[in-house]
């Protein structure tokens, strides 16, 4: 395949940045999008030009660090995947496909098509853990029985891996979908319930610190996101606040 990319370059977060094309050609339909990105991003070392700087990690859809905008679409036209796993047969000789970063207040660009979502690690760490006791007196998770609709329903939360197309596809930017996801892994399970007020309400701040968006029930996000979580989650989450605001000391 011979296609057009317009690409948004940005040298850094200060700069306004702009929309610039690029041709690439003998493009394999096999290809990953980001290994059709790696043969542009060869072809612009050896003409002398800076590549395109994107997040990538494993390639394998676990760690969520390749979130692009393709043709207006977190992670582009596939479902249930993420960029790594978008193929190039998803598209058409000839076509234009435009690739920006993630679009949010909370995810600022670095530079050109990667953005800094640390804003989730500060969600995360304001609350999505547990404490454990580990001086020898550590209970057997194992011997903790468990409803197996629960475990099911917690695995399900669990398998979000914070790539923000949630934030991304949002009209309001909002992370709901995010630290709901987070606080229902843990409100579904025993180990979670002991830390569960302080759990939801110090992440929920924080997310709001951040500069996220509220939830307009909109349910894009559940579309976009390629672990499919739901938008039950959101509505336990709410749920979760709600009691903890009510009972908090």
């Amino acid at each position: 395949m011979n296609l057009t990319l317009k690409i948004w370059r940005q040298k850094d977060s200060n700069d306004t940045g702009k929309m610039v094309s690029y041709n690439v050609t003998d493009i394999s339909d096999h290809m990953s999008f980001l290994e059709m990105l790696d043969v542009l991003n060869e072809q612009l070392v050896n003409s002398g030009d800076a590549p395109v700087a994107f997040d990538h990690d494993c390639r394998e859809g676990i760690c969520g660090m390749c979130s692009l905008q393709i043709n207006g679409e977190a992670h582009g036209p596939d479902r249930g995947v993420t960029t790594c796993q978008l193929h190039m047969r998803m598209f058409k000789d000839g076509d234009t496909i435009t690739i920006e970063p993630f679009r949010a207040k909370a995810f600022p660009v670095i530079k050109d098509l990667v953005v800094d979502r640390s804003a989730f690690d500060r969600i995360q760490q304001a609350g999505g853990y547990i404490s454990v006791n580990t001086s020898g007196n550590t209970q057997d998770a194992n011997s903790i029985p468990i409803p197996k609709a629960d475990a099911d329903e917690a695995m399900d939360a669990a398998t979000c891996i914070g790539c923000g197309a949630c934030v991304a596809t949002c009209k309001n930017a909002s992370a709901m979908l995010f630290v709901g996801a987070k606080v229902s892994q843990y409100a579904l399970l025993p180990q979670g319930r002991v830390e569960a007020k302080e759990r939801v309400m110090n992440m929920v701040n924080q997310m709001d610190k951040e500069g996220f968006g509220n939830c307009t029930n909109t349910g894009a996000c559940e579309v976009e996101c390629p672990k499919g979580i739901s938008l039950t989650t959101i509505a336990r989450m709410n749920r979760e606040y709600l009691s903890a605001s009510v009972t908090k000391d």
